[in-house]
């Protein structure tokens, strides 16, 4: 009966370091967007390198797409993130808008995606 607790810490400790790795494997970015612009403004992706964007709202609905970049129609609530992978295939330079009309400066809230090698 003494075994059980040490498979119990070794399962879990298994389980913590697969989980690790995984989490290695796709680094992550926070954005959060309020009126009337993301924070950051301007990020940086590699090329064919996977990046979890964790996209949150301190203030109002907002949203985020983009076809180059393979971002679907995602929207942002406040107090809630959203993740979404992105890997990149073509270096440049994207300006992304927000895609959901959230107030007098919507026109002008953008996020500068930029993808080197």
């Amino acid at each position: 009966m003494k075994r059980l607790p040490f498979f119990a810490f070794l399962a879990a400790a298994l389980l913590a370091a697969s989980l690790a790795g995984r989490v290695l494997a796709h680094p992550s970015m926070d954005i959060v967007a309020s009126n009337w612009k993301f924070t950051p403004d301007t990020i940086t992706l590699h090329v064919g390198e996977p990046q979890v964007l964790r996209l949150t709202s301190s203030e109002g609905v907002h949203g985020l797409q983009s076809d180059d970049l393979g971002i679907p129609q995602t929207m942002i609530m406040p107090g809630k993130f959203t993740a979404i992978t992105v890997t990149p295939k073509k270096a440049g330079t994207y300006v992304l808008h927000c895609a959901i009309m959230c107030g007098a400066g919507h026109p002008n809230m953008t996020l500068t995606v930029k993808v080197v090698q």
